[in-house]
């Protein structure tokens, strides 16, 4: 009955987020229901990813979670660049990536770690391992590309050409990788316990949830601006901090969320496919999308985040391609993101 109580004040939080947003009132006030809003509907995904993980196996259900929590990256890009921002629209989906990858899977690595009876973290290395692939394939024409572009050469000229081309190898591999993803998983066992809800009503919270969370990630970085302008922070250590890490409360707190209740298969799939998809889906689809706007997103991005993609993807190949995690590795990755976000605000 409780979580029922929850669920409509969350749905009235948002709501009021909704008409704060479109009023014109203040930042503060914006601000504040959107970060309320955005913690319930947060909680609201994780709950029902649970419900939906205890009839299917973590790999589908980490899938089906994490392409609803992406869906605010897509919102917030697609409006970035039909307002012609660049530079928002890209490092807000590097940000979910760093934030992801580095944040986020730290901490889950750590909770993680915590609910293990021997304080290590034990996981199936498959999906580690198909992820980190990705990312160093995402990373190889990032590179290609800022090589280019660095040394002026003829191909530099063309960089948005060979982005599309990248865009679509990105696009097929993905298709191909999700569909022996999710065929391995049919092997896998589903969650243990008993589902507090039916599978239809664990769906629709899902979906509501994922929904609500797109649009009101767009209010809360609009009343967030204003304020990032009267603290004189870089508009790209907002997108790549502060967007990606408020984009990105769906994952967090279901990927925290199950790594404390010892579903470790089901965290990492949870935090992995978010990043996967981002890297693989997210970013050369958006890139195909952007040529129905002026302004096109392209695989051209500053050295500082070609070197971190590359040494992202390096760090994720060593620490999870074992099937295992201490402690340690875990609190690196948050320093590796603590790193780069200070590296950020200095650019």
């Amino acid at each position: 009955m409780r979580r029922w109580v929850f669920v409509g004040l969350t749905a009235l939080l948002t709501a009021a987020a909704g008409i704060a947003h479109y009023a014109g009132a203040t930042a503060v006030l914006g601000f504040v229901l959107a970060t309320l809003a955005l913690a319930g509907l947060a909680w609201i995904v994780s709950f029902s990813t649970e419900q939906v993980g205890q009839r299917m196996g973590p790999g589908a259900t980490g899938l089906l979670q994490s392409t609803l929590g992406n869906l605010p990256e897509l919102f917030v890009v697609i409006f970035a660049l039909s307002a012609g921002e660049l530079v928002v629209a890209q490092t807000s989906l590097l940000g979910s990536v760093f934030a992801n990858a580095l944040l986020m899977l730290g901490i889950v690595i750590v909770a993680g770690c915590k609910a293990s009876p021997d304080g290590v973290m034990r996981f199936s290395v498959q999906l580690p391992k198909d992820n980190a692939i990705l990312m160093l394939l995402t990373s190889f024409v990032i590179v290609l590309v800022g090589v280019s572009v660095a040394t002026g050469d003829r191909a530099a000229h063309h960089v948005e050409a060979i982005s599309i081309a990248g865009a679509v190898a990105l696009l097929i591999t993905y298709a191909v990788w999700v569909a022996f993803y999710l065929r391995h998983d049919q092997d896998n066992e589903p969650s243990q316990g008993r589902p507090e809800l039916s599978m239809t009503q664990a769906l629709v919270l899902l979906g509501a949830g994922g929904v609500g969370a797109a649009f009101v990630s767009d209010w809360f970085v609009d009343a967030l601006t204003p304020a990032m302008d009267r603290l004189g922070i870089p508009p790209a250590f907002a997108g790549l901090v502060i967007v990606g890490i408020a984009g990105n409360a769906v994952e967090n707190t279901a990927g925290i969320s199950l790594a404390l209740k010892g579903q470790a298969d089901l965290a990492i799939s949870v935090v992995k496919n978010s990043v996967a998809q981002i890297t693989a889906f997210l970013y050369p689809a958006l890139v195909l999308v952007s040529l129905l706007f002026a302004t096109h997103l392209t695989f051209a991005i500053a050295p500082l985040y070609i070197g971190a993609l590359l040494l992202t993807g390096l760090a994720l190949w060593q620490i999870t391609s074992d099937g295992e995690a201490t402690p340690f590795e875990g609190v690196a990755l948050v320093a590796l993101y603590v790193i780069l976000a200070v590296s950020v605000f200095y650019e």
